[in-house]
């Protein structure tokens, strides 16, 4: 796997499941080798998608339509994939990313229940069929999932939602996984931090290896 997009590394996953952790720790693991390693966030990644990150994120009386939120999660990511993403990638450096089109069809999709085939014109459109190299979905039970995440900081509008959607963000992340294993790894995020990066570094590893093979 020798292509611009071998390089693009994206952790999916509910809230709560430690997304930011492993990525700290795959970023490691890749500037070890002397790699030049981009570490973003959606939404968000530049100034322009952090903005607009800020309006999805905070929570408000207004009732955001789910239509209306998809587009404007795609705005961002339009900012992020041409202003950071892809010119990182064009140089030759990992790009991690917390997040990125998968999270939009398990949320905005399985979440919200807009169409799949919505989604997917606004990706075709954005990626003209570009998908990250290697995706890592990190699951756990949501109820430990949002107990993790009312731990840590103080709840965003998406983090306020009712049970029933998360359990839907879920079902879709694994669905997803399932219909497309060989890109999207699945990994027990509700085992101790250890083993999880364990796991996540491994996965991490084979899949560098395998890049260096297909490169001889």
């Amino acid at each position: 796997m020798t292509d611009l997009m071998s390089r693009f590394i994206t952790l999916e996953g509910g809230e709560g499941v430690g997304k930011s952790t492993q990525i700290a720790a795959i970023a490691d693991f890749l500037r070890a080798t002397g790699d030049e390693v981009v570490v973003t966030r959606e939404p968000g990644g530049t100034a322009y998608a952090e903005a607009l990150r800020s309006l999805l994120l905070t929570p408000r009386e207004e009732i955001v339509t789910p239509s209306a939120e998809l587009l404007t999660l795609f705005a961002a990511r339009a900012q992020h994939w041409h202003a950071l993403i892809l010119p990182a990638l064009k140089r030759g450096a990992w790009v991690l990313s917390d997040r990125f089109v998968d999270a939009t069809y398990a949320y905005q999709g399985a979440g919200r229940g807009l169409p799949v085939a919505d989604i997917a014109v606004l990706e075709r459109w954005l990626l003209q069929g570009r998908q990250p190299g290697l995706t890592l979905l990190l699951d756990m039970p949501v109820a430990e999932g949002m107990a993790r995440a009312r731990a840590r900081a103080a709840l965003d509008r998406f983090e306020q939602e009712h049970v029933d959607f998360f359990e839907r963000v879920r079902v879709g992340y694994l669905a997803r996984a399932e219909a497309d294993s060989q890109r999207i790894r699945c990994i027990n995020a509700a085992q101790p931090l250890l083993a999880v990066q364990t796991d996540v570094l491994a996965i991490v590893r084979a899949y560098c290896a395998e890049m260096t093979g297909s490169a001889t």
